[in-house]
């Protein structure tokens, strides 16, 4: 008679689940020993767009403070092009050992991969660690061109002239882009969107007149509305703010509507969650500085903060809000 196959013995099974355990103790106790004393040399936080923008000074503000902390330099390399593509692309492919950062606005974290058939990096593998601080979004009007004065005035106006009213965008696919699509769709009206090429000469547009609105972060716009030149109708975060509680949000009027330039910390994919949460547990502390909460005042931000679970999750509802907009207004990036 033919036997059948072999059966291992039931003690060398009982020794190769040991010792695949004491790898996997041995391996985490390695990870955390290594966050005990990280960081033991400089970090490096990509940011993949240029200087002098709030998506640089954020991220500027907090290593400054990281770095008194950890009695190590924290420095900032900036990575530009392609929507902040290629930065996150340097900092997707970085060692997963918390050395290499990477501080970016939603574009390449939740928004790209719903624009750009094919990206070097798969955004959800990157380790979200922290969400810095947010800037909303605001509805800045041409006062020449735009009389209304509550948002249900202006959508009424908008139902009474559908596609005659020009919104400005930094471009299609950015920020202003989805925002003023999701507008569109919530508001259910009509808009002409005018791409310019980035945030400025879309401003100068609206300030010339030759668009009449605009959706943009209130750290860019709000000082000319401050100076009598635009009009903000109403902002976009969830409640109202508290440096301007007689403006009233978008979501008022439209329940549910958000849209905010927010400002994340992501590590490598496959960083160890010991150096994570050691990342996370330094930058929280810095946030509720009263010198950063103030200095992010200026820039319209306010500090966000939370578990590493919590801006995970706050990332998977932003990917799903930004895909669902790209997907029923057909927008295509190449």
């Amino acid at each position: 008679m033919l036997s059948g196959p072999a059966r291992p013995h039931r003690g060398i099974g009982r020794r190769l689940l040991l010792s695949s355990f004491c790898v996997l103790t041995l391996a985490a106790l390695g990870a955390t020993a290594k966050a005990q004393t990280f960081p033991d040399r400089p970090v490096k936080i990509v940011v993949p767009f240029p200087a002098g923008g709030t998506a640089d000074a954020v991220p500027r503000l907090v290593a400054q403070w990281l770095s008194k902390k950890w009695g190590q330099p924290v420095v900032i390399e900036n990575v530009t092009g392609s929507a902040g593509n290629i930065g996150a692309e340097v900092a997707y492919r970085a060692q997963p050992d918390g050395y290499t950062l990477l501080s970016s606005p939603p574009p390449p974290l939740v928004v790209n991969q719903s624009l750009y058939p094919h990206l070097g990096f798969d955004a959800a593998k990157f380790e979200p660690i922290v969400v810095m601080a947010q800037v909303p979004s605001g509805l800045f009007v041409n006062p020449n061109k735009i009389k209304a004065s509550t948002l249900s005035e202006f959508i009424a106006y908008l139902k009474e002239n559908p596609g005659k009213v020009l919104a400005a965008t930094q471009g299609n696919g950015t920020t202003s882009h989805l925002t003023s699509e999701m507008f569109q769709m919530m508001a259910q009206v009509s808009l002409r969107n005018i791409p310019y090429r980035g945030s400025a000469p879309a401003l100068q547009g609206l300030l010339a007149g030759d668009v009449d609105l605009m959706f943009d972060n209130l750290g860019v716009s709000l000082p000319l509305v401050q100076a009598g030149k635009l009009k903000l109708l109403a902002v976009a975060s969830p409640q109202r703010m508290t440096d301007l509680p007689d403006v009233p949000t978008i979501a008022e009027t439209l329940p549910g509507f958000e849209s905010s330039a927010w400002f994340a910390i992501v590590a490598p994919p496959k960083t160890p969650k010991a150096i994570v949460d050691k990342i996370n547990a330094d930058v929280n502390p810095v946030l509720r500085e009263p010198d950063i909460q103030d200095r992010l005042r200026k820039l319209s931000a306010q500090t966000v903060g939370g578990t590493p679970e919590a801006t995970a999750d706050y990332m998977r509802s932003e990917v799903k809000r930004w895909g669902t907009v790209i997907e029923r207004a057909n927008i295509k990036l190449e």
